[in-house]
């Protein structure tokens, strides 16, 4: 089996999970029969583990959403998709190895997919840029969406990033632009378009791929304008409040939801995505089919323009000074 990684408020399932492993290994060396006190054991566990997930701070559902074993976009690819055709570079700089893309099959039917991709080791990692994407990743992404309006398919998009990479090469090569250019694009791109955050959905960075007429989101996953660190260093002078900026951020999926910025949560496994791939992308599988099936057979102008409405709607405020100017007549 391999070896769970567990967060610090998971520490009493740890110390459960480390006992059922030794009545494991003792079960396996010796004559004795001890099935029973770990099926006990083990029903033990599931429950405090659905009990402490039932009380998650968004704090915490940040250490989730950003999880070493959390399933990534090529891990989707594998479990949803079939006919997976990797296509690279943005014709004009390089290949950023921090967003995959190409041509696959969902249910049969032709379409593009594409996603930020982190990497499971440090070697990986370093490649991938840890999913912080550069101008040429967002202009490749770009670069795959019009193909996919040229040949009139489907595109699927799967957000996990901390955000665009800030370097001096990234914005000496345009970051912005390329981040402007790619929202512009999407939101009158003529075929149907859904995106799913699957673990960060950081700033600019993630709105670059999730322009969409369905968002989905994660259980577990987190979407915002800022890192909860970044927001508490501004705030507070000190990433420690880290956790007091992700409660006022409203970062969390049903809060995201309350607000009309997705359509769809997600639910994750027991424990969350990292503790079961293969489920989680089953559920997966039956929400994007639920989501195309309410854009598949839209109009053009149809859904170019209710993607427009939606993206304007974004930032809704009330005018209190307003309502207390006429609240005063």
């Amino acid at each position: 089996m391999a070896k769970k990684n567990f967060l610090d408020f998971e520490q009493p399932i740890a110390d459960l999970e480390s006992k059922i492993e030794e009545l494991r290994y003792v079960q396996t060396e010796s004559a004795v029969d001890i099935s029973a006190e770990i099926e006990q054991l083990s029903g033990k566990s599931l429950q405090l583990t659905k009990d402490i997930y039932s009380h998650l701070t968004p704090w915490q559902i940040t250490k989730i959403a950003r999880h070493q074993d959390r399933p990534y976009t090529l891990d989707y690819l594998r479990e949803i998709f079939t006919h997976f055709q990797e296509l690279h570079g943005d014709r004009h700089f390089s290949d950023d190895l921090s967003i995959v893309g190409g041509l696959a099959r969902f249910n049969g039917q032709p379409c593009m997919v594409l996603g930020h991709q982190k990497g499971r080791d440090t070697k990986e990692r370093g490649l991938r840029n840890f999913g912080m994407t550069k101008p040429e990743g967002y202009r490749k992404a770009l670069r795959l969406m019009k193909v996919a309006e040229k040949f009139k398919l489907p595109v699927f998009t799967f957000v996990d990033t901390p955000g665009a990479y800030p370097g001096i090469d990234a914005e000496e090569r345009g970051q912005s632009e390329a981040i402007g250019r790619n929202i512009f694009e999407m939101a009158q791109l003529e075929v149907p378009i859904i995106s799913t955050i699957i673990g960060e959905g950081g700033s600019g960075g993630a709105l670059a791929i999730s322009v969409a007429d369905q968002v989905l989101m994660l259980q577990y996953s987190v979407y915002s304008v800022i890192s909860p660190e970044g927001c508490a260093s501004i705030l507070w002078k000190t990433s420690d409040r880290a956790s007091d900026a992700a409660d006022a951020l409203g970062i969390t999926a049903h809060r995201l939801k309350a607000l009309g910025l997705v359509d769809k949560i997600v639910n994750e496994p027991v424990g969350g995505a990292h503790r079961d791939h293969k489920q989680m992308a089953a559920f997966l599988k039956r929400a994007l089919t639920d989501a195309w099936r309410q854009v598949a057979d839209l109009k053009v102008k149809e859904l170019v323009d209710r993607r427009y409405a939606r993206l304007n709607s974004y930032g809704r405020y009330t005018d209190t000074k307003a309502e207390s100017k006429s609240d005063k007549r």
